[in-house]
């Protein structure tokens, strides 16, 4: 039985702190927000070099953004000293040395003038569910629950090395106000993984990787132990993996590929605050077709909870956003902050590492769209191609919409059937538009997936999902 997250006692004590700094603020500035954050979370591992427990510093804790607005441009404070005391040096922080650092920039760098944000009435209260508290289960019960499934994992097959799992939860309490908004939100999302190993012709470990997530808790661990056997039986069968030939196939991606795809392919490169900055492909080619007519791709929180919240870190409420329709591209999404500068509406994708850092367009669930097709219909029509499955890694270049994604198995496909072939490991390459606009088919089921967390770059990390269909493409392999 679900039951819905508490909202933060944290949040709930800093409140009148938090109003009265608005307040004060509204009396200097005809813009001003404070957003306060209260973050939880803690990360469990074991495997054969032994147990790790730890926390997450990087997704910062309790701590507050303050933005003003002085009628041309922005600026931000963040800390974590929310009382009463504090409010003085805060306020003067912000009007005597934050605000007039504008008229400071090195020669060459001009000061850009910004509308006011817009600030209609808002207010919201929501909480994410779960079936089983983390911390109410405790890291013992935690840790003897992953060393069970390490044990059977390994009682699956004695050729396996090792089996590392991992489980690690977020708990997320945010709390945004400004002259019209009261938002305040809580979340809680679990992610884990199972990474096996063994070792091919005495020399060379292969490897095996599935990834697990969920806006809930600890009941996480359950849907992993099914998923055990299934694991096992695809690592031994890279000991017999081949390398494959390079060239263009046609290939039939499992859902989490075609996440992949879609959040490393496109999805970055529709992140509008790249728009901004003249780094994105797509800023030229909207309402241009760019993908197959049997392509929908959205970002949002609309059709999938994987990694969903309820409001961003400007205070936007978090939207749907129709990227793609039917090959054709409509849409990017993006912060506040960028929107204004292109002159479109924000879509609540402002999203921050931490409270001690930058708002970013980042994304959300983002996904493509179910089709028609079985997957039984989708491998009978391949003549000769591969199945493609196991992502682990890939690179976007919205710049030049170019693709390098690393698959860990291909499976061949020959006059319609599996031959049982295995390949291992898969570089997907190509051009983003060329792969898109040569998908033909696609399932009608639809799986959304992402165990972790997206940088921007190498770093900002934020809490993502990706996923979709199968779908078959050409695609080229190496």
């Amino acid at each position: 039985m679900k039951k819905k997250l508490e909202h933060s006692k944290f949040i709930a004590q800093k409140r009148p702190v938090a109003e009265k700094l608005l307040s004060d603020l509204l009396d200097i500035y005809p813009y001003a927000s404070v957003l306060v954050t209260d973050v939880e979370t803690m990360s469990y591992r074991i495997g054969k070099s032994g147990i790790q427990v730890s926390q997450n510093p990087r997704f910062g804790g309790k701590g507050m953004v303050v933005k003003v607005y002085d009628g041309v441009s922005y600026a931000e404070y963040s800390g974590n000293e929310i009382d009463f005391d504090a409010l003085p040096g805060i306020l003067d922080t912000i009007e005597n040395s934050l605000v007039p650092l504008k008229g400071k920039l090195p020669e060459g760098l001009l000061d850009s003038e910004y509308q006011q944000l817009s600030d209609t009435g808002t207010k919201l209260v929501k909480a994410s569910e779960y079936e089983i508290d983390p911390r109410e289960m405790g890291d013992e019960a935690i840790i003897k629950k992953l060393t069970a499934l390490r044990e059977f994992a390994l009682a699956q097959d004695e050729r396996l090395l090792d089996s590392i799992h991992s489980y690690q939860y977020q708990i997320n309490h945010k709390l945004f106000l400004s002259k019209n908004r009261d938002m305040e939100q809580s979340a809680m999302w679990g992610e884990g993984f199972i990474y096996m190993m063994v070792m091919k012709d005495g020399d060379e470990v292969k490897d095996y990787y599935k990834g697990f997530s969920v806006l809930g808790g600890a009941e996480l661990l359950d849907e992993m132990e099914q998923y055990i056997p299934e694991n096992a039986k695809k690592c031994v069968e890279l000991l017999n993996c081949e390398s494959i030939t390079p060239g263009t196939y046609t290939c039939i991606c499992t859902p989490e590929v075609t996440g992949m795809i879609v959040h490393e392919a496109f999805g970055h490169g529709v992140e509008m605050d790249m728009f901004v900055k003249d780094r994105a492909l797509a800023k030229n080619c909207m309402n241009t077709q760019v993908a197959s007519d049997l392509i929908t791709m959205r970002d949002g929180n609309s059709l999938s909870d994987v990694a969903t919240y309820f409001f961003d870190d400007e205070g936007t409420p978090s939207a749907d956003t129709v990227v793609i329709d039917k090959g054709i591209l409509k849409a990017g999404f993006s912060d506040a902050q960028s929107a204004m500068h292109l002159g479109t509406a924000p879509t609540g994708n402002g999203r921050r590492e931490s409270y001690e850092r930058k708002a970013y367009t980042r994304m959300t669930n983002t996904y493509f769209e179910a089709g028609t097709s079985s997957v039984e219909d989708m491998i009978a029509s391949v003549e000769y191609g591969m199945l493609l499955e196991a992502p682990s890694s890939g690179m976007e270049d919205p710049k030049n919409w170019g693709i390098q994604c690393m698959v860990n198995i291909a499976r061949e496909i020959k006059n319609g059937r599996l031959t049982g072939r295995v390949f291992s490991p898969i570089v997907l390459t190509g051009y983003v538009p060329d792969l898109l606009k040569s998908i033909s088919m696609i399932s009608d089921t639809v799986e959304h997936c992402g165990s972790g967390a997206c940088g921007k770059g190498y770093k900002e990390w934020v809490k993502v999902s990706d996923g979709g269909p199968y779908i078959k493409a050409q695609i080229r392999l190496g």
